[in-house]
């Protein structure tokens, strides 16, 4: 069921696969074939290739699949961004981000600018108005306009390793305006986001054999592109953030062969 998911929030996802793998813990083989079919029927969610890899490499499988969910499930990366927004900003987002979108929630006095990304821009911008931000629905032909007027650009990480950051069709272009504006750029990336190289890379592989980006609606953002990376830790550089990650490379995932 979860493999065959669509459109659910990546960390969702994950802490619903914790059940199923913690269910077949006791049979490394099914195991190892249950993530691998995860990773590929869900290449975009960067928690479940994070849990996986946690699963796979653990002695204990079953708690760590329990102990993995509990920290998605309590992660504060939300309420980090809300408090570190600085005041008055005017911030530009792409969609319904599920991250920005709580933090914003959260903070209650922000300026948002929404691209209609997909169609779900105007439920975000009414949602943002019950909570007493202003937020204004921007078409995606005016992206460029809208982050040349931001004081901020918030893209929402579904996962992010050296291969880039993965994030809704059209942050790549959003990000070039933003670069070329001067305009300071944020990944949101929550707990099981950032991504060692391999799984990263192979993360990277599996989007691009996914089809164009405007059809699947991901696309890789360069790390180049982006300001700060904000986790449950706060603001960091790109290569601070790059450095946190906290689960095995999990060479049972990608084809290899551990050491």
């Amino acid at each position: 069921m979860v493999a065959r998911a669509s459109g659910e929030d990546p960390g969702l996802l994950a802490r619903e696969a914790a059940a199923a793998l913690a269910g077949c813990a006791d049979d490394p083989r099914a195991l190892v074939m249950a993530c691998r079919r995860l990773v590929d029927r869900q290449p975009t969610s960067g928690p479940l290739w994070w849990l996986a890899a946690r699963v796979v490499a653990a002695a204990d499988p079953a708690t760590e699949a329990w102990r993995s969910a509990e920290a998605l499930r309590a992660d504060e990366t939300p309420a980090v961004v809300a408090t570190s927004l600085p005041d008055d900003a005017v911030v530009t987002v792409l969609g319904w981000p599920e991250q920005v979108a709580e933090a914003l929630h959260r903070r209650g006095d922000a300026q948002v600018l929404v691209i209609d990304s997909f169609g779900y821009g105007s439920p975000l911008v009414a949602a943002l108005d019950l909570a007493g931000s202003v937020a204004a629905l921007v078409p995606e032909s005016g992206t460029a306009a809208a982050v040349a007027a931001s004081s901020l650009l918030l893209l929402d990480a579904s996962a992010i390793g050296p291969g880039g950051l993965l994030a809704v069709t059209g942050s790549r272009a959003a990000a070039a305006v933003a670069y070329t504006e001067q305009v300071p750029v944020w990944a949101v990336a929550g707990v099981g986001r950032v991504l060692p190289a391999r799984l990263s890379d192979a993360l990277v592989d599996k989007v691009a054999a996914l089809g164009d980006p405007w059809d699947t609606g991901w696309e890789i953002v360069p790390m180049e592109l982006v300001t700060t990376v904000v986790g449950p830790d706060g603001p960091q550089s790109p290569a601070e953030a790059l450095v946190r990650d906290d689960c095995p490379d999990a060479p049972e995932l990608t084809g290899g062969t551990s050491g």
